[in-house]
């Protein structure tokens, strides 16, 4: 079944390998831009059945990392725009995944040192990629967010619409919605760090609340068979607290996007989380939710195909794997050796390791 098509909204597939997003830190300085580099680096990578974005900044305020690219401004757009037209012209799809990172920022990303966002002022304990007092990159301490506003999360919301329809201008098939990874729209869903008190804050539907206006608001600007939302149920990653609602939570997101008719909801396997009984609420949210589901999380070709024969999911996410393997999709299919990722060359610098990995002969 892997590498059979697969019709997703209004586009198919030719196969049902997806390329997980992978934040590699390579955007161009200044102003975060997509470059030919990162173009190159899409382009071969385009046997995927779909290929899904590094996280991108739906404003400066969302972002966590040093040399992330954006999505707000119009040469941002223009170098997505190169992005898309050579993933295209190599065969393949790709949506924009849209990124806020909240509390998971340091004042030295943020637009004249401010602090950032979150549900809460709690700070995460965990560190960012950013500058250090001395001005150099490092991994910093995050610092402290203040609680948005009602307004603020407006223009949270507001932004991640216009992130849509300039992913749209840029050339993209569709736009993941980031739900997940402890970042800001999952922040806002655990019980535990969102303990507040107005419309956003409380109940399972108040807590979803930010997170369902902001795929709203990319709807509106995509359509909805070109929405897709990414979602890490029993996540703890970047110091999400362990969360008791978790799988209610995934049953009340999964029954509301479904009502909604978007195209996909992507899981970071629960299991892969370390939850006992992760295939079985990927089964129940599947159920919920009536459409496509991909899965993701420390995928091999046997675990794919056993997801797929399951019924866990329709369409498999690799990230790693993709990293150092161009040609993945082939490799696979041919049970071919698969080269070794060089996690030393993950994050910043250039084409090594990069683009510089091999494709078969």
């Amino acid at each position: 079944m892997l590498f059979e098509p697969f019709t997703l909204g209004r586009i198919t597939l030719n196969n049902r390998t997806v390329m997980a997003p992978l934040t590699r830190s390579r955007a161009g300085q200044p102003g975060n831009l997509p470059t030919e580099l990162n173009a190159e680096h899409y382009a071969q990578r385009a046997s995927a059945g779909l290929i899904i974005s590094e996280g991108t900044l739906v404003s400066d305020v969302g972002r966590g990392y040093l040399w992330t690219p954006g999505i707000s401004t119009p040469e941002q757009v223009a170098g997505w725009k190169r992005i898309t037209d050579a993933v295209h012209g190599a065969g393949g799809r790709i949506f924009a995944q849209l990124w806020h990172c909240g509390r998971i920022s340091h004042r030295s990303l943020q637009p004249e040192g401010g602090a950032p966002v979150g549900p809460t002022d709690q700070a995460a304990d965990v560190v960012c990629f950013a500058l250090d007092d001395a001005g150099n990159p490092a991994q910093v301490p995050c610092s402290p967010p203040h609680a948005l506003t009602e307004g603020g999360i407006a223009e949270v919301v507001a932004q991640f619409g216009r992130a849509a329809e300039n992913a749209i201008a840029a050339g993209f098939d569709g736009v993941e919605v980031h739900g997940a990874n402890g970042y800001l729209l999952d922040q806002f869903l655990n019980t535990q760090l969102n303990t507040r008190r107005d419309a956003y804050g409380g109940s399972l539907e108040s807590r979803a609340r930010l997170l369902l206006e902001a795929v709203d608001a990319a709807i509106a600007a995509a359509g909805a068979d070109r929405v897709g939302v990414r979602l890490s149920p029993h996540g703890t990653f970047n110091d999400l607290p362990a969360d008791p609602e978790a799988d209610a939570m995934t049953h009340c997101l999964a029954s509301a996007l479904g009502g909604r008719g978007i195209a996909y909801l992507h899981f970071v396997d629960p299991v892969f989380n370390g939850y006992a009984r992760g295939t079985a609420l990927l089964l129940e949210a599947r159920e919920r939710f009536g459409g496509p589901v991909i899965a993701c999380g420390d995928m091999t070709r046997e675990k794919a195909e056993r997801y797929l024969n399951d019924g866990y999911a329709d369409l498999i996410a690799f990230g790693r794997l993709f990293i150092a393997n161009p040609d993945l999709p082939r490799r696979l299919e041919l049970n071919a050796p698969l080269n070794e990722p060089d996690s030393t060359t993950f994050y910043g610098g250039g084409a090594e390791g990069y683009t510089d990995y091999p494709a078969l002969d």
